[in-house]
Protein backbone atom coordinates (compact mmCIF):
# COMPACT_ATOMS: atom_id res chain seq x y z
CA UNK A 1 0.00 0.00 0.00
CA UNK A 2 0.87 3.89 -0.48
CA UNK A 3 0.00 6.67 0.84
CA UNK A 4 1.32 10.40 0.58
CA UNK A 5 1.86 11.93 4.23
CA UNK A 6 2.28 15.83 4.82
CA UNK A 7 5.07 17.07 6.94
CA UNK A 8 5.54 16.31 10.67
CA UNK A 9 7.73 16.51 13.34
CA UNK A 10 8.54 13.56 15.90
CA UNK A 11 10.45 14.51 19.32
CA UNK A 12 12.52 12.11 21.57
CA UNK A 13 15.75 10.68 22.55
CA UNK A 14 18.38 9.95 19.54
CA UNK A 15 21.26 7.56 18.46
CA UNK A 16 23.17 7.52 15.40
CA UNK A 17 23.71 3.81 14.50
CA UNK A 18 23.89 1.69 11.30
CA UNK A 19 23.23 -1.93 10.32
CA UNK A 20 26.99 -3.25 10.22
CA UNK A 21 28.01 -5.57 12.61
CA UNK A 22 24.93 -5.84 14.90
CA UNK A 23 25.30 -2.16 15.85
CA UNK A 24 22.01 -1.15 15.42
CA UNK A 25 20.64 -4.62 16.98
CA UNK A 26 22.72 -3.23 20.58
CA UNK A 27 21.56 0.58 19.86
CA UNK A 28 18.40 0.32 18.89
CA UNK A 29 17.02 -2.08 21.99
CA UNK A 30 19.19 0.37 24.32
CA UNK A 31 17.39 3.36 23.37
CA UNK A 32 14.16 1.88 23.96
CA UNK A 33 15.37 1.16 27.20
CA UNK A 34 16.14 4.25 28.00
CA UNK A 35 12.99 6.10 26.43
CA UNK A 36 10.84 4.18 28.91
CA UNK A 37 13.55 4.25 31.94
CA UNK A 38 13.56 8.30 31.72
CA UNK A 39 9.96 8.14 31.23
CA UNK A 40 10.08 10.02 28.12
CA UNK A 41 6.45 10.33 27.68
CA UNK A 42 6.14 12.93 29.92
CA UNK A 43 9.27 15.06 28.93
CA UNK A 44 7.23 15.72 25.67
CA UNK A 45 5.35 18.92 25.41
CA UNK A 46 2.53 19.35 22.30
CA UNK A 47 2.80 15.59 21.94
CA UNK A 48 -0.44 14.92 18.84
CA UNK A 49 -0.76 11.58 20.12
CA UNK A 50 0.63 8.69 22.46
CA UNK A 51 1.69 6.50 19.40
CA UNK A 52 5.48 5.92 19.94
CA UNK A 53 7.00 6.75 16.40
CA UNK A 54 10.56 5.43 15.55
CA UNK A 55 12.14 7.77 13.20
CA UNK A 56 14.98 6.25 10.97
CA UNK A 57 16.69 9.47 9.45
CA UNK A 58 19.99 11.84 8.57
CA UNK A 59 20.95 8.46 6.55
CA UNK A 60 24.52 8.97 5.19
CA UNK A 61 23.30 7.57 2.05
CA UNK A 62 21.02 4.18 2.71
CA UNK A 63 20.51 1.62 4.62
CA UNK A 64 23.78 0.13 4.61
CA UNK A 65 25.61 2.76 6.17
CA UNK A 66 25.08 5.36 9.29
CA UNK A 67 21.36 7.01 10.49
CA UNK A 68 19.90 8.73 13.28
CA UNK A 69 17.46 7.03 15.16
CA UNK A 70 15.00 9.19 17.02
CA UNK A 71 12.08 7.67 19.31
CA UNK A 72 9.49 9.55 20.38
CA UNK A 73 6.39 11.16 19.52
CA UNK A 74 4.60 12.98 16.84
CA UNK A 75 4.33 16.81 17.94
CA UNK A 76 3.00 20.13 16.95
CA UNK A 77 6.14 21.90 16.18
CA UNK A 78 9.73 21.61 17.02
CA UNK A 79 9.95 25.25 18.76
CA UNK A 80 10.29 23.47 22.62
CA UNK A 81 13.00 20.72 22.73
CA UNK A 82 13.60 19.89 26.38
CA UNK A 83 17.30 19.26 27.31
CA UNK A 84 18.48 15.45 26.33
CA UNK A 85 15.74 15.31 23.30
CA UNK A 86 16.36 15.88 20.03
CA UNK A 87 13.88 17.22 16.89
CA UNK A 88 13.30 15.73 13.43
CA UNK A 89 11.48 17.00 10.48
CA UNK A 90 9.77 13.93 8.19
CA UNK A 91 9.05 15.96 5.03
CA UNK A 92 5.82 15.10 3.15
CA UNK A 93 5.90 12.17 0.85
CA UNK A 94 4.87 9.41 -0.91
CA UNK A 95 5.57 6.60 1.79
CA UNK A 96 4.85 2.10 1.37
CA UNK A 97 3.11 1.34 4.05
CA UNK A 98 4.40 -2.30 5.28
CA UNK A 99 2.93 -3.92 8.32
CA UNK A 100 4.63 -6.32 11.03
CA UNK A 101 2.43 -8.79 12.84
CA UNK A 102 3.01 -11.09 15.45
CA UNK A 103 5.22 -11.31 18.92
CA UNK A 104 7.63 -8.46 19.43
CA UNK A 105 9.82 -10.62 21.51
CA UNK A 106 10.25 -12.65 18.44
CA UNK A 107 11.40 -9.67 15.98
CA UNK A 108 8.51 -9.40 13.97
CA UNK A 109 9.72 -5.65 12.86
CA UNK A 110 13.64 -6.16 12.55
CA UNK A 111 12.40 -9.29 10.33
CA UNK A 112 10.12 -7.06 7.86
CA UNK A 113 13.09 -4.42 8.08
CA UNK A 114 15.20 -7.15 6.41
CA UNK A 115 12.23 -7.91 4.07
CA UNK A 116 11.72 -4.41 3.20
CA UNK A 117 15.35 -4.02 2.04
CA UNK A 118 15.18 -7.08 -0.26
CA UNK A 119 12.49 -5.14 -1.96
CA UNK A 120 13.34 -3.17 -5.08
CA UNK A 121 12.31 0.18 -3.96
CA UNK A 122 12.56 3.62 -4.95
CA UNK A 123 13.07 4.37 -1.22
CA UNK A 124 14.24 8.71 -0.90
CA UNK A 125 15.64 7.81 2.56
CA UNK A 126 14.69 10.99 3.72
CA UNK A 127 12.78 9.72 7.19
CA UNK A 128 11.09 6.03 7.22
CA UNK A 129 9.50 5.22 10.72
CA UNK A 130 7.54 2.48 12.75
CA UNK A 131 3.89 3.38 14.45
CA UNK A 132 3.43 1.98 17.99
CA UNK A 133 -0.19 2.70 18.20
CA UNK A 134 -3.13 0.95 19.59
CA UNK A 135 -2.75 -2.23 17.43
CA UNK A 136 1.07 -2.45 19.02
CA UNK A 137 -0.23 -2.12 22.83
CA UNK A 138 -0.40 -6.48 23.14
CA UNK A 139 3.38 -7.65 22.42
CA UNK A 140 2.39 -11.28 21.72
CA UNK A 141 -0.23 -10.10 18.60
CA UNK A 142 0.92 -7.10 17.55
CA UNK A 143 0.64 -4.68 14.43
CA UNK A 144 3.16 -2.25 13.79
CA UNK A 145 2.89 0.07 10.57
CA UNK A 146 6.60 0.99 9.01
CA UNK A 147 6.25 3.88 6.67
CA UNK A 148 8.98 4.08 3.82
CA UNK A 149 9.64 7.15 2.21
CA UNK A 150 9.85 6.86 -1.83
CA UNK A 151 11.22 9.45 -4.41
Amino acid sequence: MKTRLETFFVLGLAVRTSNNNGEAARDIPALWNRFFAEQILSKIPQRLSDDIYCLYTAYEKDHTKPYTTVLGYKVKDLDVIPEGLTGAEVPGKTFAVFTASGKLADGVVYQAWTDIWDKPLDRSYSGDFEVYGAKAQNPDQAEVDIYIALN
